[in-house]
């Protein structure tokens, strides 16, 4: 790469200072000797196709897509990964040299990732799998235990119909549980995802009970702000291992910022501190 060239990113969304990621990326140009900046980018919904348009003609090289334009952005690429169109959202635009925009989903990656390095004998085949909520964010989570080998997922949401919705065409791997079932589906399960938003600040903690859920079962949460939910200590203190969102928000950097810097960066401690430091 030119390190001559001075490369511009961030993040697209609305809100979007809470966001962590210019610290991940700010980071990694200053270790790699890079030319460059990443910032937030506050775009309202109803200018979101004028923003996406106009990372091309600012010379921009991409930026990350957040709530809540992951699935609107996507109908705007030129071209959708296969990956992404299977996610129905994107969380990351590459600008390219014709300036065409290119879709991509590194979020199911992030989020696999960070079970492996909670937990390196982690199977997505170890037994039943629940994962709780059918947002954007379940999405993500779900196809990739799938693209795993995950051989069987039970999928509680309040509401059934949109669980029913993402289960469609793999119902021989997901089961739509319903809410008022949440607690008896932890029966012998190997792994319990929350992807719903309860639990972050401002949030009223998940409303389950882990009686059910075998210590030998890993818990994750996809929330990163706190580090640990009332779900994570929860789970912490009757001894089952953990894992926060911090390490797929960190995992799913990564292929992002090699697409637009051209360094495939690596995770450090001294990052992870520099994240912690703003909570």
């Amino acid at each position: 790469m030119d390190n001559r060239k001075f490369t511009l990113a961030g993040v697209m969304g609305m809100p979007i200072t809470q966001s962590r990621s210019p610290i991940l990326h700010n980071y990694w140009i200053a270790k790699y000797g890079l030319r460059g900046a990443y910032g937030h980018f506050p775009v309202e919904a109803q200018n979101l196709e004028a923003a996406i348009r106009g990372l091309s003609a600012l010379g921009l090289a991409g930026c990350n897509v957040t709530q809540p334009h992951k699935v609107e952005a996507l109908k705007l690429m030129d071209v959708v990964d296969p990956l992404a169109q299977r996610m129905g959202a994107i969380n990351c635009v590459v600008v390219q040299p014709d300036g065409s925009l290119h879709g991509f989903n590194h979020d199911g990656y992030g989020y696999i990732q960070s079970l492996k390095d909670a937990n390196p004998d982690w199977r997505a085949d170890a037994g039943p799998i629940v994962v709780l909520g059918a947002g954007g964010a379940s999405r993500a989570v779900v196809l990739s235990l799938i693209d795993q080998g995950a051989t069987e997922i039970r999928l509680v949401n309040r509401t059934l119909d949109k669980a029913q919705a993402l289960a469609a065409g793999y119902e021989h791997i997901v089961k739509v549980v319903s809410w008022a079932e949440r607690n008896n589906a932890m029966e012998g399960c190997a792994l319990f995802v929350n992807t719903t938003n309860q639990g972050m600040y401002g949030q009223p903690p998940i409303d389950v009970s882990l009686d059910a859920l075998p210590t030998t079962a890993m818990v994750s949460d996809a929330i990163y702000i706190p580090l640990e939910t009332p779900l994570l200590e929860t789970a912490r203190l009757r001894g089952n291992k953990t894992a926060n969102g911090l390490g797929m928000l960190l995992n799913q950097a990564r292929p992002a910022f090699k697409a637009w810097f051209g360094v495939m960066p690596e995770i450090t401690d001294e990052l992870k501190q520099a994240v912690l430091a703003t909570f």
